[in-house]
């Protein structure tokens, strides 16, 4: 089967925009369009296969995922995931990010090891990469799950909550604009972001390891994380 065939079946390169990660993109409103590193990324296969391009806009990575069920998209920009692998094949990461915690100021919470404990109730997107791994992990706090990755800190302030979790940029820009909230210290996880195609097509998963990989080498990556100033986010090493 031609390489173009095996990814868009339809003719046209349908490619999943999570326009609820502000690191990875930004989203206009008004006008409907999608900016930063997955469009350009998005952008630049569309051209090296030589298919005309649809980005189709979700507001949660976990719409994403539930979306892949009906063959909505034939690309993604997800964070790889164990659970997300059973039906998405995943390349390796282009970009990295740090999962974090929000907290208030008079929070008695000092490192991410003094969250997971009884009684903590911790804000989080539902279907998140972070709430995918939240949920493997944690021994003693519990989950509120907002609809969308932004509404964790929207529920995080309603619900009097004690922690919101979500990517460390966004919410050192909104501490940086509110008072009364700092991020913790440090990390709670490396957010692995790659490129995805549904689990079936083989071809084009193997296809996409390599331009991930060319996107990395060739210093695109780097560029885009300039470009955009997130700089938050990193490059990952190749082996």
């Amino acid at each position: 089967m031609d390489i173009g065939k095996e990814f868009a079946p339809t003719g046209t390169l349908r490619v999943a925009i999570n326009v609820g990660n502000g690191v990875l993109t930004s989203y206009d409103e008004e006008t409907g369009q999608p900016d930063g590193i997955t469009v350009e990324i998005a952008n630049s296969l569309a051209d090296e296969l030589s298919l005309p391009i649809e980005l189709k806009i979700f507001r949660s990575a976990g719409n994403v995922v539930e979306a892949v069920e009906n063959g909505e998209w034939d690309v993604a920009f997800l964070a790889r995931d164990p659970k997300r692998a059973e039906v998405i094949a995943f390349s390796a990461p282009y970009i990295l990010i740090e999962g974090s915690y929000l907290v208030r100021e008079d929070s008695d919470f000092l490192c991410n090891e003094d969250v997971d404990k009884p009684g903590v109730r911790i804000a989080v997107g539902k279907g998140a990469a972070y709430d995918l791994y939240l949920s493997r992990n944690l021994q003693h706090a519990t989950l509120e799950r907002a609809p969308t990755t932004p509404g964790a800190v929207d529920l995080f302030l309603e619900q009097n909550l004690d922690v919101a979790a979500g990517v460390r940029q966004p919410l050192n820009e909104y501490a940086a604009r509110h008072d009364g909230v700092r991020v913790l210290p440090g990390r709670f996880m490396v957010i692995e972001q790659a490129m995805a195609v549904p689990a079936n097509r083989v071809k084009a998963a193997s296809y996409l390891e390599t331009f991930v990989h060319t996107l990395i080498r060739s210093g695109k990556v780097g560029e885009l994380i300039t470009r955009f100033d997130k700089h938050q986010a990193s490059v990952p090493e190749l082996p």
